[in-house]
């Protein structure tokens, strides 16, 4: 069965299991999704199962969306995402839910954009130290310091860290741990923080470090 899922972040909680030990997750509400298009090595080059997840008004969707998805008889889905995967046993058409992927105690990898947190300096957004609050420094607390040398090169090369925008990012957050799946509400709870905002959209994966 496929190890993946397309699902939209809900909150974090905390969960105590038998022992009284308490676990803060994330509640992501995960699928049902259904399978739009399966890729094959004999046409496109490689296997991938293609998830549709979150219902919509079909006057959302552009034509060829809707073309796309009519082909198969699907119902509009507003997100589609690829999962590589083989020897999934899918057809298009198959729904997924998070009790068909996933079980309580696997390890598993979420994808998500981070929160956007607009322009910041290079001290919050790269963790920089600054510079001591003695000494005569008056104005250089956070200050990135030097980020090259004089006359040769006599510039700031390309990708040195300083102020600019920051998250908004794609962030992958690896090996976490499945704690509880609600099949009746397609709920999955996952051990600690996933990028994004609540309401965002999460893609969940089996883990790649195992």
């Amino acid at each position: 069965m496929l190890k993946g899922l397309i699902g939209k972040k809900i909150g974090m909680t905390q969960i105590f299991d038998e022992q009284g030990v308490a676990y803060p997750v994330t509640l992501i509400e995960a699928g049902p999704c259904y399978v739009t298009q399966v890729r094959m090595p004999e046409s496109e080059g490689y296997s991938a199962v293609q998830l549709g997840f979150g219902e919509v008004n079909p006057k959302r969707l552009t034509g060829g969306q809707l073309g796309h998805l009519k082909t198969n008889e699907i119902p509009p889905m507003r997100f589609l995402r690829e999962f590589r995967a083989k020897d999934h046993g899918l057809k298009v058409g198959d729904k997924v839910t998070v009790a068909d992927a996933f079980t309580a105690g696997e390890r598993v990898d979420v994808i998500g954009v981070s929160k956007g947190k607009g322009f910041a300096g290079a001290v919050k957004r790269y963790h920089f130290h600054g510079m001591n609050a003695t000494h005569g420094t008056s104005d250089r607390n956070r200050a990135p310091g030097s980020r090259s040398s004089g006359t040769t090169p006599g510039r700031v090369y390309k990708g040195s860290r300083g102020a600019g925008h920051m998250g908004q990012d794609r962030v992958t957050t690896q090996n976490l741990k499945v704690v509880m799946v609600d099949a009746e509400r397609n709920l999955i709870a996952i051990n600690g923080a996933v990028p994004g905002g609540k309401g965002s959209l999460v893609m969940i994966k089996e883990s790649r470090k195992q």
